[in-house]
């Protein structure tokens, strides 16, 4: 099993923060949010080599910070953008991981800015259980912090029955995370889908398109989980993980 790591953005939203640092190795509770996604990611049965996808900017940040790592392998992904403008997208540099490292094999792919309380190494064995794709799916409990989110509905065997990207008028309070699973069989679907012209960001989106076609499930992620995208997520986050602020 192998995991991709999406980190490939220039977080315009934390400047100054970011305008010489990746989001994913700023600090929270003083360890970067890389650093703790690795930890997670350490306790999945049978997860062999990790991949971290990013751009030209940060790509040598990601060097240096992995070549201070022991553990489980990690790769760095060049995707060769240098701004906002030639950005390849979540799904785009997930494809670009896939071809360029001849991924063949289940894959856990989530966002370099999420965060979590407790483990997700129970995530792909459901997955596996399953039999199919799957994506962490999160309860917010407000109709109107969901508006920012994609909205899961799942039947009584957990598979999603409707995805729906930022809606305008929710009908539920469960929120689709970057944070999947690809069954080895279906990483053909990623580069399917963007042979299709279908919008290369938003890593929803792919599942929004998979779902109709083959099985996908929602797991519900455990304790609490943080979305890192402004200052004052990752200040919320720093205090949970016991940072100073």
């Amino acid at each position: 099993m192998k995991a991709v790591i999406l980190a490939a953005g220039y977080a315009t939203r934390l400047y100054p923060l970011t305008l010489d640092r990746p989001k994913a190795l700023l600090p929270v509770g003083g360890k970067s949010m890389l650093d703790r996604l690795l930890e997670q990611l350490e306790g999945v049965d049978g997860l062999d080599e990790v991949y971290v996808v990013t751009n030209a900017k940060f790509a040598g940040s990601f060097q240096d910070w992995a070549a201070g790592r022991s553990g489980v392998p990690v790769r760095i992904v060049d995707d060769g953008t240098v701004d906002e403008e030639t950005r390849l997208g979540a799904i785009g540099d997930l494809d670009l991981t896939i071809r360029e490292a001849r991924l063949d094999d289940d894959l856990i792919v989530l966002a370099g800015d999420n965060l979590f309380s407790e483990s997700i190494a129970p995530f792909p064995a459901f997955a596996l259980a399953k039999g199919g794709a799957a994506l962490g799916v999160y309860d917010v409990g407000d109709l109107e912090a969901i508006r920012r989110y994609a909205v899961i509905e799942l039947d009584a065997d957990d598979r999603v029955t409707r995805l729906e990207e930022k809606p305008d008028e929710p009908r539920s309070t469960l929120a689709g995370i970057a944070l999947y699973f690809y069954p080895r069989s279906g990483l053909g679907f990623v580069a399917e889908y963007l042979a299709e012209g279908n919008n290369p960001d938003q890593p929803g989106r792919l599942v929004q398109w998979l779902y109709p076609r083959t099985p996908v499930y929602g797991w519900r992620v455990p304790g609490r989980w943080y979305d890192v995208g402004s200052k004052e997520t990752l200040a919320e986050a720093d205090a949970a993980f016991g940072g100073g602020g």
